[in-house]
């Protein structure tokens, strides 16, 4: 099996709804995101012979999926309420709505599963919140 891995950081903030301690309030990390994609074969065709791909194809997604969430404050899905959202708009500050808690863990499934809407061979994804805490999803 082969492997390649790239990184990409972005500094947004976020905050976990009903959560019962610090995380519950608006607080922000440098998240960094190594990705790391797999193939049993390396390519043949003469620009990518010898490549399990060209790492510039998995830094370039990787690095679009970050740039959408850099200097942010992602929340989840109905975790806010409306006027609340109104007035950050109205401020100007730039809101990413996901569908998931705000959690390392499934920001890790959600580059995962990003990525492989890109047609990227991902193998394992891992997400720093902090340098000492890591967050990782394979299949």
């Amino acid at each position: 099996m082969y492997y390649i891995r790239s990184e990409q950081s972005f500094d947004a903030a976020h905050f976990l709804k009903d959560y019962n301690g610090k995380c519950r309030n608006i607080h922000g990390h440098r998240w960094r995101v190594l990705a790391e994609a797999a193939g049993e074969s390396l390519c043949g065709d003469p620009q990518n012979r010898g490549m399990l791909m060209d790492f510039s194809d998995l830094k370039s997604a990787l690095k679009e999926l970050s740039e959408q969430l850099d200097h942010s404050l992602i929340y989840e899905a109905g975790s806010l309420r409306e006027k609340t959202i109104e007035a950050l708009e109205e401020e100007c500050f730039r809101l990413v709505e996901v569908k998931f808690r705000p959690t390392a863990e499934n920001f890790a499934k959600y580059f995962f599963d990003e990525l492989i809407k890109k047609g990227i061979p991902v193998h394992r994804v891992e997400v720093y919140e902090t340098p000492n805490n890591c967050a990782a999803y394979e299949e």
